[in-house]
């Protein structure tokens, strides 16, 4: 007997509110299903879920979407076991031609109400209901930096120490996850293996890391206020200003950062990330957690 196993997939619920008129969905029909629903597929190997849900909405639409907060999972079987899907709420940034294919030859914006009667699941329509009541935040990403090398294979000083092999393959896969929520502002402790690991989606983006000694392993040690003062001054101006931003840390620093969200103490990996969704008054309205897939 075969065994049975679990599909992981990602897709978007796409609003947008014309001025004057009813917030609007994005739909789209499957010929091969004939059924209208939202956009989603399957994850590509090494891809984090919500990089996933951009690339499928792209592609499935020629929408490019900057996602907001998450929106429940759903699952269901398929012939070969069961396939989880994650939603996120999104908004269109970028938009191309649209090109009628087998998989997807339609996409339409409609009425809230228009929406839910044409959609063909229930348990999307249950999505949406939910995406419409979920308030204007700002994410706020937390990196730990990609694996580095091994303290005892490095004789210099530890703040210089080098991302791995291992670790640089994982910067780079971190781009299209930090694109899915638009940062556009990066922070990082000013240790090399930290300021490498944000580098790539610099580089990509045409933007500058700003590091900060504060957040090193040795001056946090030293000085764990300091840390919690500048945590809350990047909360405030990242939830004031509207703009993404991504911060990256260490494993003993992580702590005091996620502690200035107001988020408990959490494990993370190399290259993990935790995305906080703030409230304009800098309040954490809601947390997820990715972890790397390399």
């Amino acid at each position: 007997m075969s065994r049975k196993r679990l599909v992981e997939a990602a897709g978007a619920i796409v609003l947008r509110r014309p001025k004057g008129r009813q917030v609007q969905v994005l739909l789209i029909h499957r010929p091969s299903y004939n059924d209208w629903s939202l956009p989603k597929g399957k994850l590509d190997p090494d891809e984090y879920l919500a990089a996933a849900a951009v690339r499928e909405t792209w592609e499935e639409t020629a929408f490019r979407i900057r996602l907001a907060h998450p929106v429940d999972r759903i699952q269901y079987p398929i012939p070969t076991g069961t396939k989880r899907v994650a939603y996120w709420l999104g908004t269109v940034v970028e938009r191309n031609r649209f090109k009628p294919n087998s998989e997807v030859d339609r996409r339409v914006w409609l009425s809230l109400p228009s929406a839910l009667k044409r959609m063909t699941y229930v348990d999307e329509r249950a999505l949406v209901e939910q995406a419409v009541t979920l308030p204007a935040t700002t994410p706020l990403l937390i990196v730990r930096h990609g694996k580095a090398m091994e303290r005892k294979h490095w004789s210099g000083k530890d703040q210089l120490r080098q991302l791995s092999s291992r670790g640089r393959r994982q910067s780079k896969r971190l781009i299209p996850l930090l694109d899915a929520y638009g940062v556009a502002e990066l922070e990082s402790s000013a240790s090399v293996r930290c300021m490498r690991t944000l580098a790539p989606y610099a580089k990509a983006k045409q933007l500058d890391v700003q590091g900060w000694a504060t957040l090193s392993e040795e001056k946090a040690k030293d000085n764990p206020d300091a840390v919690r003062k500048l945590m809350k001054r990047l909360i405030k101006d990242t939830a004031s200003s509207g703009v993404p931003r991504a911060i990256c840390g260490h494993r003993p620093v992580l702590p005091l950062m996620l502690e200035a969200l107001g988020v408990p103490d959490r494990s993370m990996l190399t290259a993990a990330v935790l995305v906080a969704h703030l409230s304009p008054d800098g309040e954490t309205v809601s947390v997820e957690w990715h972890k790397p897939r390399v």
